[in-house]
């Protein structure tokens, strides 16, 4: 099952649409804008919570907490590197590997695929695509991808910032 993230250019915080493969609304994320650390909400078509994703503000590393239906699954850490960012999961026995800077990665459980995730170049906006193989990881999935979007954006943002 596929899944696509487009990123709305020039938002006010992080507002995202997720779509099906038939292209219908299946998710929405939304950010928080005045919150210490980022918070995305991500909701079902109905407005129901299904995944909420908060960052600890008080960490030496980028840490993100995910919960899913207001339990928490999943830590993710981005550990320290020096050329290539590199991420845990802890929580699920989930392992990731690829290429972040290009949005092109994988991850997996055991050597099984979970979620494949690839940017679509040549378009308004950062879109990607999510090739879940298990449909009863979409949820879990798709908020595991979009906390290391948000490291990966908030990094973005620092670096820009400093120069």
């Amino acid at each position: 099952m596929k899944l696509y993230i487009k990123q709305k250019v020039f938002s006010w915080g992080a507002k995202f649409t997720v779509k099906d493969e038939a292209g219908n609304d299946k998710y929405f994320v939304e950010g928080e804008v005045f919150s210490w650390g980022k918070k995305l909400h991500v909701t079902d078509p109905n407005g129901k919570e299904v995944a909420f994703i908060q960052q600890k503000v008080f960490s030496f590393l980028p840490r993100y907490f995910v919960y899913v239906n207001g339990e928490e699954v999943a830590e993710i850490v981005k550990e320290f590197s020096f050329f290539r960012p590199k991420y845990s999961i802890e929580g699920l026995g989930w392992d990731i590997s690829g290429d972040f800077w290009s949005h092109n990665y994988m991850i997996t459980r055991s050597g099984n695929p979970i979620v494949a995730i690839r940017k679509e170049w040549m378009t308004w906006g950062d879109s990607y695509e999510l090739d879940i193989s298990d449909p009863r990881d979409e949820t879990v999935a798709l908020a595991v991808v979009l906390t290391i979007d948000c490291v990966m954006a908030s990094q973005a943002s620092a670096a820009a910032s400093s120069t």
